[in-house]
C-alpha cells in the first residue's frame, strides 16, 4: 500500500527510468516531494541505478517490467531513442508518463505515444522543462503580437548528448516556446548549422517567417565555452530582454506615441518569484494526472515542435555538414549566412571556419 501524507491522501507513487544526468535531477528532486513516493529507479546500468536508488532511499529495478506494476507515474529519461518503445510499454500498463525532450526520434513514433495515451486514458507530458521557467511564464504575461524574437541557447560540448544534434538536443526547447508563443503558421525556415565536434549539427541558427509577419532568429550551440540562455522580444511600444538562467525579465516601453527622448522610455523589471523549474514540471504532471487535465506541454505540442526540428534537420542534410561541397542547384552557406546579422552570423561563420567546410 502506498505511504500517505500528513492529510491522509496517498501520496502518488513514481519510477524513474535513466539513470543519466538528466534522470539524476528528476530523481533527486521526487525523492524530496513529500506528494511523491518514489519507488525505484531502473537502468540498463545496474550498478548505476542502484548507487541512486540507495542514495535516494528508493529501490533499483534492472528490469522495466518489474518496475512497472508498482508505480502510477514514470519519468522516462533514457536515451532519446527508446522514448517510444519504453512509454508505450509504461502506458500500456496503465502508467502516467512525462517523457523527457524531444518527445521522440520520430513523427511516427510519436503519434503511436498520443493514440495510445488517449485510448488508455493516461496523462502524457513532454519535458519541456523551460515552460516552468518562471521568466518565461512571466514573460508570456507581456507578449503582444511580437514582431521579431531572437533566441539564443549557447554551451559547452556534452558527449552525453553526441547520438543527437543540438536541434533535437537543446533548440527545441525554444522551438516549442516560440511555437507557443506566435499564434501563427510557419510561412517557411532557413537553417544554417555546422558539425563541430560530433557526427551531427553541434551549432544551428534558423530564421522562421510566420504567416503574421513575425520572424524568429533561434541559434542553438554546444560548441561555446561561456553558457548564454537568452530571449529577446521586439513588439509595438515594448521590447522585453528575458534571461533564462537567472530567469530575470527586463521590460523597455514608449511612454507616449511618439518619442522625444530616452526619457520617454520605462524600464520595467517585473518581480519573479524563484522557483525551481523541473519541480515546478513535476508538480504540475501530478496535477494533471489527479485532476485529468492535459499538461501545458502535451503530447500534441511534443509532436510539433518534434515535427518542426526534424524539418530543420533534414534542411541542414543539405548542406552536406561532413564537408563535401554542394551541388550548384541548392542554396550556400554563404547565402544563407548573408540573411543572419551581427555576432550569431560571427558565431557560425567562426564555427564553420574551425570545422572546416567549404562555404561557397
Amino acid at each position: 500500500m502506498a505511504e500517505k501524507t500528513n492529510g491522509g491522501k496517498k501520496k502518488m507513487r513514481f519510477g524513474v527510468i535513466g539513470a543519466g544526468k538528466i534522470g539524476t535531477y528528476h530523481i533527486r528532486t521526487l525523492a524530496k516531494m513529500p506528494e511523491v513516493e518514489l519507488i525505484g529507479v531502473s537502468d540498463a546500468n545496474l550498478l548505476q541505478a542502484q548507487v541512486l536508488a540507495w542514495k535516494y532511499n528508493s529501490l533499483a529495478y534492472k528490469n522495466l517490467s518489474d518496475l512497472l506494476p508498482q508505480v502510477d507515474a514514470l519519468v522516462v529519461a533514457v536515451p532519446t531513442e527508446y522514448h517510444a518503445e519504453i512509454a508505450l510499454k509504461a502506458m500500456e500498463a496503465g502508467v502516467h508518463c512525462m517523457v523527457e525532450k524531444p518527445i521522440t526520434n520520430s513523427v511516427e513514433d510519436a503519434r503511436k505515444l498520443l493514440d495510445l495515451a488517449e485510448a488508455k486514458k493516461v496523462v502524457l507530458q513532454v519535458g519541456h522543462v523551460e515552460r516552468f521557467n518562471p521568466a518565461v511564464i512571466e514573460t508570456l504575461k507581456h507578449v503582444k503580437n511580437p514582431r521579431y524574437v531572437t533566441i539564443e541557447r549557447l554551451g559547452p560540448y556534452d558527449p552525453r548528448m553526441s547520438a543527437i544534434g543540438v536541434t533535437l538536443d537543446l533548440m527545441i526547447h525554444d522551438l516549442d516556446i516560440i511555437l507557443t508563443m506566435i499564434d501563427s503558421p510557419i510561412e517557411s525556415f532557413e537553417a544554417v548549422g555546422a558539425s563541430v565536434l560530433s557526427a551531427h549539427e553541434d551549432i544551428t541558427n534558423v530564421r522562421i517567417k510566420f504567416k503574421n509577419g513575425c520572424i524568429a532568429d533561434i541559434t542553438a550551440s554546444r560548441v561555446t565555452m561561456e553558457r548564454s540562455r537568452r530571449m529577446r522580444i521586439y513588439q509595438e511600444d515594448s521590447y522585453l530582454s528575458i534571461d533564462y538562467v537567472s530567469a530575470r525579465l527586463k521590460i523597455y516601453r514608449k511612454k507616449v506615441p511618439v518619442l522625444k527622448s530616452l526619457k520617454d522610455v520605462e524600464i520595467l523589471y517585473p518581480k519573479i518569484e524563484k522557483k525551481e523549474p523541473i519541480k515546478e514540471e513535476l508538480y504540475h504532471f501530478i496535477d494533471c494526472i489527479e485532476n485529468a487535465k492535459k499538461p501545458v506541454p502535451s503530447g500534441e505540442k511534443g509532436l510539433k515542435a518534434l515535427r518542426l526540428a526534424l524539418e530543420i534537420t533534414d534542411s541542414l542534410k543539405r548542406y552536406e555538414l561532413s564537408g563535401a561541397k554542394m551541388p550548384d542547384s541548392r542554396p550556400s552557406l554563404a547565402r544563407s549566412l548573408s540573411d543572419i546579422g551581427g555576432a550569431t552570423r560571427m558565431m557560425v561563420e567562426e564555427s564553420l571556419k574551425n570545422s572546416g567546410i567549404d562555404k561557397s
